[in-house]
């Protein structure tokens, strides 16, 4: 690990200021993706900035008709959470299948949407419900958010808060799990809410979480499992490594994504 200095703020106004002051700087919320690169000497950034003295980016609370996550609120926090499982428990479903006990116990939430990395569950809860992903400067629609793999529309000095999900009446989530890591190898998150029908899906695709929008306008006719019986995605553009092929992945989408509808529609 190389050298560099450690700063805990207090507020976000700080933080955000010690980021303009060093722009090799990086946020350190949970750590689990940060530190094990700066190990590595993957990453050398002139300073962490470590967000944990911050009280009020933590906290989970039901506005009117969203589940409004503050970014510094552990996994563990939000699966065990009474307002989240009661008003959409497939959101809680969501952080209470990654990793293992010692990772949901210290990674966040806004740590997960910030870092997106493409195995990640969080995304597609995000673009599966239509989330807003709220910062100290704006307000960001998950469909403009969530740009690439591990890239995102956050600007420099551009800090997460919070993020807003909406209450689906129908929703599920479904993974097919890597065995030593807890990351999607794929995952699919499904939702309905009104007229807008939503289908995302991580640990596919080359760049990232994307919805699958063919799946979306079959579900506008029925939103059940068997609209979509026999539908199937093609392999190109699915991502292709040591532990699943592209049409191993493309295969698995389909079959994650009507296990998701059984759930949602139970």
């Amino acid at each position: 690990m190389y050298n560099f200095t450690y700063h805990k703020p207090t507020s976000v106004r700080q933080a955000a200021n010690l980021l303009a002051k060093n722009p090799e700087a990086k946020l350190l919320a949970g750590g689990h993706s940060l530190i094990p690169v700066m190990k590595q000497r993957l990453a050398q950034p002139s300073a962490l900035i470590d967000l944990n003295q911050i009280e009020d980016l933590a906290g989970i609370e039901l506005k009117g008709r969203s589940i409004v996550i503050g970014a510094l609120t552990r996994h563990a926090d939000v699966a065990n959470s009474k307002v989240v499982q009661e008003a959409l428990p497939a959101l809680a479903e969501v952080p209470g299948s990654i990793g293992d006990p010692q990772v949901r116990n210290r990674g966040t939430l806004g740590g997960s949407v910030a870092n997106n990395d493409p195995n990640a569950d969080y995304p597609a809860a995000c673009l599966g419900l239509g989330a807003t992903i709220i910062t100290n400067k704006r307000r960001i629609a998950a469909d403009d958010f969530f740009t690439g793999m591990f890239s995102t529309a956050l600007e420099e000095n551009e800090i997460i808060t919070k993020v807003s999900f909406p209450i689906a009446k129908k929703a599920g989530y479904e993974k097919f799990k890597h065995p030593a890591s807890g990351f999607a190898l794929v995952g699919v998150f499904v939702s309905k809410r009104g007229a807008d029908i939503r289908v995302a899906v991580t640990g596919a695709g080359a760049n990232g979480v994307f919805r699958l929008k063919s799946f979306e306008e079959a579900l506008k006719k029925r939103f059940a499992a068997k609209s979509i019986e026999g539908m199937t995605i093609p392999a190109n553009g699915m991502n292709s490594d040591i532990h699943a092929g592209a049409e191993y992945r493309a295969h698995l989408v389909g079959v994650l994504a009507r296990r998701a509808l059984a759930k949602a529609t139970a």
